[in-house]
């Protein structure tokens, strides 16, 4: 396969993986800032998790939840936002058109169709549940066309290599912001707030119901990262994406008769990071492993392209 093409169809998945991750952190924002008396520091943290907090200020003099929900979900300036992701996925679909399959390509299409007219202005807040949801439906629609019509080859492999890097990414980055931003202080460190934005951390990621089968009803911090960093049954898990990565490129490594560095990076990470239990994760500091899995995660991402010739 040309570089180029593989590039494409991984760009394209991780784009549309992007747009409903950031629907799921304006969520996650919306309901943790219900318990904060400040709710714009909540909508700084949510831009800090986006990595968008400097542009946006850029742009714009002050933090205010108006203003980052439309910068995160419509805004052109921000190339991260929803509505410059799906459009960014679309024309990766077209020029990797010949290797999709027609109902792929057609799902594609009819989400920036739906979405750019969805988007086409400021979503008022009584509207915007709604529109979260659908921007979720349309991700949802284009990976079951995809897992419905797609031959298991190497185009299958890219565009999951794609999705599950950008799905751990987001993963951590919430994570990340849920301990070392949100909280106010330490003081609040197994407080009530602190299992409300727990809570709200597991609903922002569809893992509350797969949580209580787990554990039961009973909302403990340390459980809930341990199901959300090293559960290899959760699909949107730090262990979960990172054992699918490693999956993908052993069989890209079996298509092309050679392993690659990016299934040697892979393959470190499972073995330094996620194969410890969750209270030595604490031990050394959260922030610090998830700063960490996020460099290694982008390392895999950066030999990947260059393993595999993503711009030739």
């Amino acid at each position: 396969m040309l570089g180029k093409t593989a590039g494409g169809l991984y760009w394209m998945f991780r784009y549309l993986e992007r747009s409903e991750n950031t629907a799921r952190l304006v969520e996650a924002g919306q309901r943790i800032a219900l318990t904060r008396s400040r709710s714009d520091d909540e909508w700084q943290s949510v831009l800090m998790t986006a990595s968008s907090l400097d542009s946006y200020l850029a742009k714009y003099p002050a933090v205010t939840k108006e203003n980052a929900i439309d910068w995160l979900l419509r805004d052109r300036d921000n190339p991260s936002s929803v509505l410059s992701v799906v459009e960014s996925a679309r024309n990766n679909a077209r020029l990797v058109r010949t290797a999709l399959t027609r109902e792929v390509w057609e799902s594609v299409n009819e989400s920036w169709m739906l979405l750019k007219e969805a988007l086409a202005r400021r979503v008022p807040e009584r509207d915007l549940p709604e529109v979260l949801t659908r921007i979720r439906h349309r991700s949802a629609h284009v990976r079951g066309a995809m897992a419905g019509t797609m031959l298991r080859n190497e185009i299958y492999n890219f565009a999951r290599i794609g999705s599950f890097i950008e799905r751990a990414d987001n993963t951590a980055r919430l994570l990340d912001v849920k301990y070392y931003v949100l909280l106010p202080s330490a003081l609040s460190v197994g407080s009530s707030l602190d299992n409300v934005q727990w809570e709200s951390l597991l609903r922002s990621v569809s893992a509350e119901g797969g949580f209580r089968m787990t554990h039961g009803q009973t909302v403990r911090p340390l459980e809930i990262a341990q199901f959300l960093i090293l559960d290899r049954r959760m699909p949107r898990s730090l262990a979960f994406c990172v054992d699918k990565i490693a999956d993908n490129l052993r069989y890209l490594a079996a298509d092309y008769g050679a392993r690659s560095a990016t299934l040697a990076l892979a393959q470190t990470l499972i073995e330094n990071r996620l194969s410890q239990p969750i209270e030595a994760i604490f031990d050394t500091g959260l922030h610090e492993f998830i700063q960490e899995f996020l460099y290694e995660l982008g390392m895999i991402g950066r030999q990947c392209e260059i393993d595999f010739r993503f711009y030739e």
